[in-house]
């Protein structure tokens, strides 16, 4: 069953809901967001939610502050970093807080991974077809995201974030639940050798099928196989202790639905951003 549920009205930003951890904490928010419910105009309509693409800033704003309250947070509760798709991993501390939501020199910078445990704050970060990683430890309250592109991914970001939260929080791999969110899928994501290369160094030999599922096959071009960047982040996960049953995987491929999504591919690299979220509100 598809663990990301569409959620969507006339007065609210579209949203796609983590269904399966409803319950996992309590006050626990978490998902990714649509096209809809948003004041952004084309070539960046309605929701977009980055301020690098080149969308007016009160526009951006206007579009973080209706989703952080929909999702019931203060709008200043919004936190996070500016991509360069690595695996540098932040520990956001209550100081933190609202980093990057006014602008982007406030974010922390060259950071694709953020975990807190802090109530009350709304940990974001961007997407046009790169994967969405979640994280979180229901015993010690733990929470974070991850944004995967084929770079972070190889860079093994997913690890990078277990890692972290072992060590920052005490948290054991085995009580840790991971979420691999709405992304381009191997339908539609074509890459080169090059690219291939580098997944190879990060999966070597044996590690390429993990319960049955393939992370590449051949492409109709020639040079060219379709990569499934979902798939590899979960042998990841389960290569860092993550129990298979400990993690959820969508159906979502955001090239293929640009009726909800972004797509960078799809869209020839002029388009807008959703963003993942996750936070515990304050009780």
């Amino acid at each position: 069953m598809e663990p990301f549920v569409r959620n969507a009205n006339d007065q609210q930003p579209e949203r796609f809901e983590l269904a399966p951890w409803s319950d996992l904490i309590p006050g626990l928010s978490v998902g990714f967001t649509g096209r809809a419910g948003g004041v952004s105009e084309p070539p960046y309509d309605r929701l977009n939610l980055a301020y690098h693409v080149g969308d007016d800033p009160q526009h951006v704003l206007e579009n973080r502050r209706r989703l952080a309250e929909a999702l019931g947070f203060a709008p200043d509760a919004w936190t996070c970093g500016e991509q360069v798709h690595g695996n540098a991993v932040a520990v956001v501390r209550a100081e933190d807080r609202g980093k990057g939501y006014l602008d982007r020199s406030s974010a922390f910078q060259e950071t694709d991974g953020l975990v807190t445990n802090v109530p009350g704050v709304l940990l974001t970060s961007f997407y046009a077809d790169c994967v969405p990683l979640y994280f979180a430890d229901p015993g010690k309250g733990v929470v974070g995201l991850a944004h995967a592109g084929w770079k972070g991914t190889v860079r093994l970001i997913a690890a990078e974030m277990i890692q972290t939260m072992e060590r920052e929080f005490g948290s054991r791999r085995s009580e840790i639940r991971t979420a691999i969110g709405p992304s381009i899928g191997d339908c539609c994501y074509e890459v080169d050798e090059a690219v291939m290369e580098k997944v190879r160094e990060a999966l070597p030999a044996g590690d390429g099928i993990v319960g049955g599922k393939p992370y590449a096959s051949a492409s109709n071009h020639a040079g060219k196989t379709m990569l499934n960047l979902k798939e590899i982040n979960r042998i990841i996960m389960i290569k860092a202790g993550i129990l298979p049953t400990h993690i959820e995987c969508t159906t979502w491929c955001t090239s293929c639905h640009p009726q909800y999504f972004y797509s960078y591919r799809a869209q020839g690299g002029v388009t807008g951003r959703m963003a993942s979220w996750i936070g515990i509100k304050e009780r």
